[in-house]
């Protein structure tokens, strides 16, 4: 599949033998990869959180500078740094993603299969590294964070965002008077990122948290979303196959609870803004 992509080929950073990852990385990938051709029509959030990263960016840079964009996904931000002036390269989990991105920005980025747990790049050779909403599907934040200060150059930027302990609480909440199956995955805590990004290194120039929210007029339309974008992947505990109408009639009557006055239904997303300076 590599060859409907214009890959670009590094050494490969050593795997870590020992560990043993909780978050199937292959069934994550699958499941964006199902999700590559009709991604854009549900990602209205990653959008939001992702222009609220890039704005963080200097407005002017110098020629050449090159970036990073991890978990690119279909390349939104790849085009939106590449008209910038970056010279990026998009990698993502996903070969069908990369195969989306080719399709926006063509051949002025390059691609690359990578993990972004062990990525397949050589040291300093980033100004800036770009990744919105994909570190939590890490087992630990704190080895992604090493692989970017790792091939970013010293006095360069990792900027980042990831979902935070208590994103999507009404769907949960919601979920727990329907059944006794876990349906939202569960992310770090701000305490626990913060000892990811000690554990890292680097000097943290920003780290910021703040809730967002998406408003929906029923609860399907979340989970039509949710689908939509690939984040389908449970580590563990989510019950097989499709949820039946009266299973979702059951959701939208608990779900309905948290509706507002006008009339919609919040999906409520915690959310972590961190700005590192390699060091």
């Amino acid at each position: 599949m590599m060859n409907k992509v214009n890959a670009v080929t590094h050494d490969t950073a050593k795997l870590k033998t020992n560990d043993i990852p909780q978050i199937d990385k292959q069934a994550v990938a699958e499941a964006f990869g199902r999700a590559a051709k009709h991604y854009d029509k549900a990602a209205a959030f990653q959008r939001i959180v992702g222009h609220q990263l890039l704005e963080r960016l200097p407005a002017v840079i110098q020629a050449g500078t090159r970036v990073l964009d991890l978990g690119c996904g279909t390349g939104y931000f790849s085009e939106q740094l590449m008209q910038r002036g970056y010279d990026v390269l998009a990698a993502d989990l996903s070969i069908e993603m990369l195969v989306q991105a080719k399709s926006r920005c063509g051949d002025s980025v390059t691609y690359l299969e990578a993990d972004a747990e062990n990525l397949p790049i050589k040291d300093n050779q980033f100004d800036v590294a770009f990744s919105s909403l994909a570190l939590q599907w890490c087992d630990d934040l704190s080895v992604p964070l090493k692989e970017l200060r790792r091939v970013v150059k010293p006095g360069g930027k990792i900027m980042f965002t990831t979902l935070v302990e208590g994103s999507l609480f009404e769907l949960s909440q919601a979920w727990q008077e329907v059944d006794r199956y876990q349906h939202v995955n569960h992310f770090l805590s701000q305490k626990a990122i913060k000892l990811a990004l000690a554990q890292a290194g680097g000097a943290i120039d920003t780290l910021d948290f703040k809730p967002i929210r998406v408003n929906y007029p029923a609860a399907v339309g979340l989970m039509k979303d949710l689908k939509g974008i690939g984040a389908t992947h449970l580590p563990q505990g989510r019950k097989a196959g499709l949820a039946g109408r009266k299973t979702i009639m059951a959701l939208e009557s608990a779900y309905n609870e948290f509706r507002d006055e006008n009339g919609q239904l919040p999906a409520t997303y915690q959310v972590c803004f961190g700005v590192i300076i390699n060091d």
